[in-house]
């Protein structure tokens, strides 16, 4: 059972990998719980290819900083989902209607919003999600 502090330590360890994880790992663990597609979703690109090549260590495609910072958000909130639930639960969480953010869908507010106005709000409503049931 999650108790307030284990959600808390979970937020915070959550908040640090975001911070420190390279791009090319935070985009190959993104891809491996919400899969390639979501990802490149929540990238704004049309082909998987991309996320694929951004995963890769060694190529020299990377995305916008506009893009990582939506990444490293999408990475924070599915990291703090992922100390309780699946990666099944987790894509359907960004998928879903939130009735915390309006019946709109978490990975639409990461992808069409300004992550500074939007993430706050997102990563509060994944935070409620962690802390209930």
């Amino acid at each position: 059972m999650s108790t307030p502090s284990t959600i808390a330590r979970g937020d915070l360890r959550a908040y640090e990998e975001s911070v420190r994880l390279p791009t090319s790992e935070l985009v190959a663990r993104l891809r491996d719980l919400l899969g390639a597609k979501l990802v490149a979703y929540l990238g704004s690109v049309q082909e998987t290819r991309a996320v694929r090549q951004w995963a890769d260590p060694v190529d020299a495609r990377t995305p916008s900083t506009e893009v990582v910072n939506r990444l490293r958000m999408a990475y924070r909130i599915t990291a703090l989902l992922h100390e309780k639930d699946s990666a099944a639960v987790i894509q359907s969480w960004f998928q879903g209607m939130n009735p915390h953010l309006d019946d709109v869908a978490p990975a639409r507010l990461l992808r069409e919003g300004n992550i500074e106005q939007v993430g706050p709000p997102v990563l509060a409503a994944a935070r409620a999600f962690a802390g209930a049931g």
